[in-house]
């Protein structure tokens, strides 16, 4: 178990690294750390950004998509969702569903491409999944950049907590607000939804919303299950922005490529990011 300061200390060396654009060791090459642990790290990285004057705005679920959890750990794969606060300082959203993204000062940038929730009303405690989605305003596909300080990509699962959660940015389409029918059907529609991501005029990836946690909905459940384990942190409340999981691996991205996504089977556009 991590003291206090040692938490404290891993916090302000993982924000320095990410300010000063650098790779550095894992953490868990320095010292054993437990999944309690990176979330103390994870805890501490949040007070110190909100008391810097950053707004939490949201929550990103990481590893949801059960496909990729094989390929990545180095000791052993991952094994389940994590999550991390998301902050005002890097969401945008994309008019028109297009847009140009800097990748200055991102570390090994991937690309994901996810569909995100935003609350309009505070689930309660023992919310069932029907009763979550009614808290739901609106969806949105996004483009998450994924960046990862650790050299080659090579982390346990309690570094990437501890990391932002592998968080970049936030890239989010235009809203589509839900009507009381369409949330009532949302987990089976986005279940039996797929998605394809291209670069230039090159199919790299593709997958289903089954492959998160069985639905992105299923995966905000999830979220919610798992914070009133942690009462270190917030609940989730009306107004956050979710992210609910990556549908595909996530894909190396470099300046100069334009990458397009689109969707079959649920009414979502995709969205046109050119990187630079």
């Amino acid at each position: 178990m991590l003291m206090s300061t040692q938490a404290n200390r891993y916090a302000l060396q993982l924000l320095d690294a990410r300010a000063q654009a650098e790779m550095m060791p894992q953490l868990s090459s320095q010292v054993p750390m437990t999944i309690g642990d990176s979330y103390d790290v994870a805890k501490c990285i949040m007070d110190i950004r909100i008391a810097q004057g950053e707004s939490m705005v949201g929550r990103k679920i990481g590893f949801s998509n059960r496909k990729i959890w094989s390929k990545y750990g180095v000791a052993e794969p991952i094994r389940a969702p994590i999550w991390t606060p998301l902050f005002d300082s890097t969401i945008r959203f994309a008019e028109g569903n297009r847009g140009i993204q800097s990748l200055l000062g991102a570390l090994q940038p991937r690309l994901g491409p996810e569909v995100v929730f935003k609350l309009n009303r505070t689930p309660a405690p023992d919310a069932t999944i029907e009763q979550l989605a009614e808290c739901i305003e609106w969806m949105a596909h996004a483009f998450e950049i994924v960046v990862c300080p650790f050299p080659e990509w090579k982390f346990e699962v309690s570094d990437a907590i501890a990391a932002f959660g592998l968080h970049g940015s936030l890239i989010i389409g235009e809203p589509k607000v839900l009507s009381a029918a369409s949330r009532r059907n949302l987990g089976e529609v986005l279940s039996h939804a797929s998605l394809s991501l291209s670069c230039g005029d090159e199919l790299r990836s593709a997958g289903f919303g089954s492959d998160v946690l069985g639905s992105p909905l299923h995966a905000l459940w999830h979220l919610h299950q798992l914070l009133k384990m942690q009462p270190e942190f917030p609940a989730l409340s009306e107004g956050e922005i979710i992210t609910t999981g990556t549908w595909t691996d996530v894909c190396p991205i470099k300046p100069g490529e334009t990458w397009t996504s689109a969707f079959s089977g649920v009414s979502l556009p995709g969205l046109t990011i050119s990187f630079v």
